[in-house]
């Protein structure tokens, strides 16, 4: 059994326009980030979809109105969209709302880095959660444990709800998905964040995923 996963990430924030880090808090979308969404749903628009999930946050819920609008799905046929905490962002603790340039060089000075990009070049994403909750006076941001857990369970949530050759829509978040794609498919360069409102394709299998494209706005077919 297997079925096919297109991932969007949702539409540019304030926050994310002003470098904050945005993991479990949220912001409104902006302009822009409305205009990735409609961008995201018109890449779309030609699919069918057995199901729709997103996590529980604004961000993701008001990308999703906008992709939708430019979907072909008669409004009082549209599927109802799953919302589940399990999707949420990597969850940053003590660091959530604060400047990303300062607090990845706080993360990243014990290892001999000042940018997360240094971090992700000299060491992981897997190892950049670990350097973050061993920075976390509070002891709350996610290790990279902790994120699987969350994810494995996420991914097993799908599983249990889907059948053979699904296509499913689930529109989430950059880190997370930069995540994924470092852990099953390492070969794929995950130093660029995948855009607001860019497309990730997933076969989820029963054991594993497999990831077929990564942050595509459609240089390339959907």
């Amino acid at each position: 059994m297997s079925f096919t996963v297109y991932m969007v990430r949702h539409g540019q924030t304030l926050f994310n326009s002003f470098q904050r880090m945005q993991g479990w808090c949220d912001s409104p979308l902006t302009d822009a980030g409305i205009d990735n969404a409609i961008h995201s749903g018109k890449l779309l628009q030609d699919k069918s979809f057995n199901a729709i999930y997103r996590s529980d946050t604004m961000r993701t819920k008001n990308t999703l109105i906008h992709l939708l609008k430019e979907s072909h799905i008669p409004e009082n046929t549209r599927l109802m969209p799953i919302e589940s905490d399990l999707f949420r962002e990597e969850f940053y603790g003590f660091f959530e709302g604060q400047n990303t340039d300062k607090v990845m060089e706080t993360v990243g000075l014990p290892y001999g880095c000042r940018t997360f990009l240094n971090i992700l070049e000299k060491y992981s994403i897997e190892e950049s959660r670990d350097f973050m909750k061993k920075a976390d006076p509070f002891d709350l941001a996610e290790d990279n444990q902790e994120f699987w857990d969350r994810y494995d369970k996420a991914f097993d949530f799908l599983r249990a709800r889907q059948n053979d050759d699904d296509q499913v829509l689930l529109v989430g978040h950059g880190t997370a998905i930069r995540s994924i794609v470092s852990r099953y498919a390492p070969e794929i360069d995950i130093l660029k964040s995948p855009k607001n409102g860019s497309i990730t394709k997933l076969i989820v299998h029963p054991d594993t995923v497999e990831v077929s494209y990564y942050g595509n706005l459609g240089e390339t077919p959907i």
